[in-house]
């Protein structure tokens, strides 16, 4: 196993996690989509070349990573390796364990998310996914690792690979991953758009919870911050009460996170969801973990890491 940065006009910078004869592990950078799409920006078409090291073919992505999560991404050094690693992904034979920081978090230490998504577009909003029974089976397992300042430290480890299963499971149970712009930002990730909750601070510094239909945005001096469907709820000095979604932090006192820190948190690019691990077995046993971006550092130092 190896870790590099490789230097090449078309991959600047580009970490390899792992490398061997049929596969490489790279940390692909936030902001930086798998493949290229219509509107162009960067991806990981643009380091195909640098990676290829003298094979015959590039080698190419055998699954797929959100343009703005960064971390693991396996790609295929072969045909034959391609279908391989084509054929672990399909068979769930592959472990796929993510970090994220969230917005209040649940009440318990780990659980289960088994909605099912699915993909709805309009002319206006463009497409998204939503929380309905007539989509696709999606099941996240989910367990926090810390807490602190009105956030939690969470993993997340899908048993299904659904597009942004991760951001809408966190979303429809009220724990909004930081700087997710679709949907900490846009409206209810219900089918049905049922209202959510809105955390405003009020004059005598206590946050104060309560209820709205209307899109609102996580962020900005005068935003509200969104925190799920859970009972109305004051958060200051008092014992922290919570809703079964989990919207409070158990112990004494349970504070959101600063003003400052939700707008770093949540500037562009800051998605705050990491490809924590990947493991399979190929021609060898693979076993990786991409380090932790800069971006994420000090929301997660807040929660203990």
């Amino acid at each position: 196993m190896t870790v590099q940065d490789l230097q090449h006009p078309g991959a600047a910078g580009v970490q390899i996690l792992y490398q061997d004869g049929a596969v490489i592990v790279i940390d692909k950078p936030a902001g930086v989509a798998v493949s290229r799409g219509r509107a162009g920006g960067p991806s990981v078409d643009d380091f195909l070349e640098g990676l290829r090291q003298g094979k015959r073919h590039l080698p190419q992505p055998a699954h797929r990573l959100d343009a703005e999560t960064s971390g693991c991404l396996a790609l295929g050094r072969t045909k034959p390796a391609m279908a391989a690693l084509g054929a672990l992904f399909a068979g769930r034979a592959v472990e796929k364990v993510y970090w994220a920081v969230v917005v209040g978090g649940p009440c318990e230490d780990a659980g289960v998310i088994d909605s099912p998504l699915l993909k709805i577009s309009s002319q206006a909003a463009g497409w998204r996914m939503v929380v309905d029974d007539s989509g696709q089976p999606a099941l996240t397992r989910w367990r926090v690792l810390g807490r602190g300042e009105g956030l939690a430290w969470l993993e997340l480890t899908p048993e299904t690979g659904r597009t942004h299963q991760l951001r809408v499971h966190c979303a429809s149970q009220g724990w909004l991953i930081l700087g997710d712009a679709m949907y900490g930002s846009a409206s209810p990730v219900g089918r049905h758009g049922s209202s959510v909750k809105v955390a405003k601070r009020s004059a005598t510094g206590q946050v104060v919870i309560g209820s709205t239909t209307s899109p609102v945005v996580i962020g900005g001096s005068a935003a509200p911050v969104v925190i799920g469907s859970a009972p109305p709820l004051v958060i200051g000095s008092a014992p922290a009460r919570t809703g079964k979604r989990g919207v409070g932090l158990p112990g004494a006192t349970a504070r959101l996170a600063t003003q400052s820190s939700i707008q770093a948190a949540t500037a562009p690019g800051n998605l705050h969801l990491l490809a924590r691990r990947l493991a399979f077995t190929l021609e060898t046993r693979v076993d990786v973990e991409a380090p932790v971006p800069p971006a994420m550092q000090p929301a997660l130092r807040l929660c203990g890491w």
